[in-house]
């Protein structure tokens, strides 16, 4: 019996490794927004001198938005691969290693990637906003959507740091030094 659960929990220990094409999958997704990054920026640069100061102040919150979900990529295949599938040795020496990594905890990962969606989400409704009075403008419904759905990803971070804060606090006073 003993040889059984050793074998299973072998195969469950290994099974980690199906998140690994998950991580691929993520960096090709990085691609696919470098290609949307160029597409913005070229459309931004052959039509800098015709287009009005909203357009470009669209066009490059557009930029900022592409680089900030980029950037929460990086984050999440970085701290997920070494969280949850395998360590990074080789690279501990690496000049151009982040210093985050290896030091974000899956609960710092959570506070990251809400941080982010409430980032990303802010951009978009400041985008929003822009483009009132154009004809691509969103409808008021649409825009008090927007808005709530922002305010419920603010309150949701808010809330969720404010927890990991407590729960820090209680272990840190469970467990003194």
């Amino acid at each position: 019996m003993k040889h059984i659960e050793s074998f299973f929990e072998h195969f469950l220990f290994t099974s980690r490794w199906l998140l690994a094409p998950i991580y691929l999958a993520l960096v090709i997704a990085l691609g696919v927004l470098l290609i949307k990054a160029a597409k913005v920026l070229w459309i931004l640069t052959t039509g800098a001198l015709t287009a009005s100061e909203d357009d470009i102040i669209i066009g490059v919150l557009s930029l900022v938005d592409i680089s900030l979900i980029m950037n929460l990529l990086i984050i999440i295949i970085f701290s997920g691969y070494e969280t949850f599938v395998s360590k990074m040795e080789d690279l501990h020496g690496h000049a151009d290693r982040p210093d985050w990594m290896g030091h974000i905890g899956f609960s710092d990962l959570k506070l990251k990637l809400i941080g982010s969606i409430v980032a990303i989400s802010g951009i978009d409704l400041l985008k929003s906003f822009m483009a009132l009075g154009t004809s691509y403008a969103p409808t008021t419904e649409e825009m008090a959507w927007m808005v709530g759905i922002h305010l419920t990803f603010v309150l949701s971070g808010v809330l969720y740091a404010l927890t990991d804060r407590l729960s820090h606090s209680v272990k840190s006073a469970n467990h003194p030094r």
